[in-house]
């Protein structure tokens, strides 16, 4: 916690290669490090498989929880209380201290509109930020990025890690023509250009053989970056000091995530999901599969937040799930497709400490179609705030079409 930029710039990278060495792009990037003038940056997270809102954050306030839930509801007991109504589900302690801080907000009720259980479409819509609409060819993620002002691309056109997805192959959110990268591992370097078409190769073979327009003019900007990265020695990146990431694919991804970030290489977006969250059977409650993944995935966010260290102050991470779990557990004592779930703001600029969206209620009768939590609080009003508070772009007529924002949730300063 105790790094700062200035240190890390005396220690990383930039000072084994000097700066008369350095690629433009990379000494103006350099230069906002030392100043304080660093880009903000937006983290994206997709939970995979349809989230159990109600058990992770769970309104233990409400009788009809307990009623709809008779055996995987999360006992008040064992609840981590957050306001007196909600309050997180016992394995996501790790997350404590940053709700404490007032860095960690949530937003029940929220998610797609469109009604669909299926996860495909769900998740397509999500990405493409075009709920209902199976026709939109671009990702919203890819359409801020390249509706930015003028000034703002210019000020951003080399930097070739600008835009990154953890995985071999670019996600939807993130396909479209504004230059995007996807990153399999850091320490190999394995990555895939912006068509969703998987390349196990080298930066160099990539753009040698690339015939997309996207990546014309960039490459060797992109070599340069590479031979950065590689100059500070990615294999042998350790977490700053107290920093433990759990062990798991996801922790990985996110401490990729905080080393391409503090490697000072103008990361401005980066999207990765985790999966694992369809638990239709023996889904558990304080205990169990759910409560297993939790762990992982509240840890991993929490030592991520702290191994940022000052870089967290410029930083917001925000969480979605193509949709919740059914209200009422199934035979199995699990939860099957649903509709609301829960998303999570994390960040220096984050109001957080508290809960925000409506809350519907689980009577009978506030249920949506009397099976699943309502949707109060659409997810595209959540990213519109993010995007215009991170990246500068508040043209959301451009980066989700048709949508109609009935105002700013205040979650960011």
């Amino acid at each position: 916690m105790g790094i700062t930029r200035r240190i890390f710039m005396k220690g990383g990278a930039m000072t084994v290669v000097g700066m008369a060495a350095v690629p433009e792009f990379l000494a103006r990037a350099a230069m906002a490090a030392e100043t304080g003038q660093a880009h903000k940056r937006l983290v994206v997270i997709f939970q995979r498989g349809a989230a159990d809102g109600l058990n992770i954050v769970v309104p233990h306030g409400e009788a009809a929880y307990y009623t709809l839930r008779p055996t995987i509801a999360i006992p008040r007991r064992e609840v981590i209380d957050l306001d007196g109504f909600f309050g997180l589900h016992p394995a996501m302690s790790a997350l404590q201290p940053v709700w404490n801080a007032g860095h960690l907000a949530m937003v029940h009720a929220a998610g797609s509109p469109d009604p669909t259980r299926s996860h495909f479409d769900a998740q397509d819509f999500m990405e493409s930020g075009t709920p209902g609409v199976k026709t939109t060819e671009d990702g919203w993620l890819n359409r801020a990025l390249l509706a930015l002002s003028a000034g703002k691309q210019q000020e951003q056109k080399n930097a070739a890690f600008r835009a990154v997805a953890l995985g071999t192959a670019l996600p939807r959110i993130l396909s479209g023509r504004a230059p995007a990268l996807a990153v399999g591992n850091v320490n190999d370097f394995g990555v895939a250009p912006h068509n969703p078409q998987p390349l196990a190769s080298t930066f160099e073979s990539m753009y040698e053989g690339s015939v997309d327009s996207v990546l014309h003019g960039t490459a060797q900007e992109t070599f340069d970056a590479v031979k950065m990265l590689k100059a500070s020695k990615p294999a042998s990146y350790r977490p700053a000091a107290g920093v433990s990431y759990p062990k798991g694919h996801f922790a990985d991804e996110l401490k990729q995530t905080a080393q391409l970030v503090k490697a000072n290489l103008g990361v401005q977006v980066v999207f990765t999901d985790v999966g694992g969250w369809d638990n239709h059977v023996n889904e558990g409650a304080g205990e169990g599969q759910l409560a297993n993944l939790l762990k992982e995935f509240s840890g991993s966010l929490a030592a991520f937040w702290q191994d940022l260290g000052p870089l967290a102050e410029d930083t917001v991470v925000v969480t979605m799930t193509e949709f919740g779990r059914t209200a009422r557990e199934n035979g199995d004592r699990g939860t099957d497709h649903g509709h609301a779930s829960v998303m999570f703001v994390m960040g220096g600029a984050v109001r957080g400490g508290k809960m925000y969206g409506h809350w519907p209620g689980l009577a009978n009768e506030q249920l949506h179609e009397q099976r699943d939590l309502a949707l109060t609080t659409d997810f595209r009003q959540v990213m519109a705030e993010a995007v215009a508070k991170q990246l500068g772009n508040p043209r959301m007529e451009s980066i989700f079409p048709g949508f109609r924002n009935p105002g700013v949730l205040h979650l960011l300063g």
